[in-house]
C-alpha cells in the first residue's frame, strides 16, 4: 500500500507498516489527523544556492546513516538489492492509482519531481512499531535549477492538501496534508504533515523541505504517532551538516 501512489519510493516502507497497523487492529489517531494549513512558499537567498558539485556517489556519502537516527533504527535495503522493479514500474495486476493524478509525486524524491539534477541518493530506514524514516537528496550545477526544484516541490504539497488513492490491490486510501512548525534550517526550509488514512488505520508523515547550498534534501519520518519535533529537527540539522561539512 504506498502512501503517495506507484511513484513512491518513501511510501513503500510506510504502506507496508499501514498494512501491519491494519492487521494488528490500531485505530486511527485522532491526535495526530489534526492538521494546520500549509504556510507560505519559501524561496531560497539569492546567495544560497552556491555548493560543490556532486555526484551520485558523493551525496549518497552524505546521507543519515543510523548512527543519526534514535536507536532501533535499521537501514532497509533497496529495491534493487530486493531485486524489486523500480518504483515507477507497474504490472497488469498493479491496481495502484492517486486522483488527482499529479498528487503521486507527494514524497517522491527531488530528483523524479525536478530534472536536471547532477547528482541524487535516498535512503530508507525502518523501526520500531512499523516506523520509518525516508530522505533523499538532488544536487543541481544550475542555481536557476535549485530553485525550480526547491519551489516545485512545494507547489506540488500546496496542491494535494487532500487527494485520494489506491495500493496495488486497490485498496482505497485517502490524504491529507497540512503544515507543520519546525525551527529553520539549511538556507531555506518548509515542513509539512501527510495523514495517510485506509480501512479506519492510521499513519503519520511529518516532512521536511530543506535547501542547502545547490542541494535540495527531502526528510520524511512515518509512524503511528508523530516523530517526537526535537528529535526530527535534531536530524534536519544533521542532514544539512552532512551536506555542507565533507565526511571524514
Amino acid at each position: 500500500m504506498t502512501p503517495t501512489g506507484p511513484k513512491v519510493r518513501a511510501g513503500l516502507v510506510a504502506g507496508a507498516a499501514l498494512i501491519a497497523v491494519a492487521g494488528c487492529g490500531a485505530p486511527a489517531d485522532d491526535e495526530s489527523s489534526r492538521l494546520n494549513p500549509i504556510g507560505p512558499t519559501v524561496t531560497i537567498p539569492p546567495d544560497g544556492t552556491a555548493g560543490p558539485a556532486l555526484d551520485d556517489a558523493a551525496v549518497r556519502a552524505r546521507l543519515l546513516t543510523t548512527a543519526d537516527l534514535p536507536v532501533g533504527f535499521v537501514q532497509a535495503p533497496s529495491l534493487e538489492d530486493l531485486g524489486l522493479p523500480p518504483a515507477d514500474a507497474t504490472s497488469e495486476t498493479d491496481k495502484s492509482s492517486t486522483d488527482p493524478e499529479q498528487c503521486a509525486d507527494v514524497v517522491a524524491p527531488i530528483a523524479d519531481q525536478s530534472a536536471g539534477s547532477i547528482g541524487s541518493a535516498a535512503v530508507t530506514f525502518t523501526g520500531p512499531n512499523f516506523s520509518s524514516i525516508d530522505q533523499d537528496v538532488a544536487t543541481y550545477s544550475d542555481p536557476a535549477a535549485t530553485q525550480r526544484a526547491f519551489a516545485a516541490v512545494q507547489e506540488t504539497l500546496g496542491q494535494c492538501t487532500e487527494y485520494r488513492g489506491t495500493d496495488v490491490d486497490g485498496v482505497e486510501i485517502s490524504y491529507a496534508l497540512g503544515g507543520r512548525q519546525q525551527r529553520p534550517a539549511g538556507d531555506a526550509s518548509n515542513a509539512y504533515r501527510l495523514v495517510t488514512t485506509s480501512e479506519g488505520f492510521t499513519l503519520t508523515s511529518d516532512l521536511v523541505l530543506v535547501a542547502v547550498e545547490n542541494s535540495v534534501v527531502q526528510l520524511v519520518a512515518t509512524g503511528q504517532t508523530p516523530i517526537a519535533p526535537d528529535v526530527f529537527a535534531e536530524m534536519t540539522d544533521t542532514a544539512v551538516r552532512n551536506l555542507t561539512e565533507p565526511p571524514a
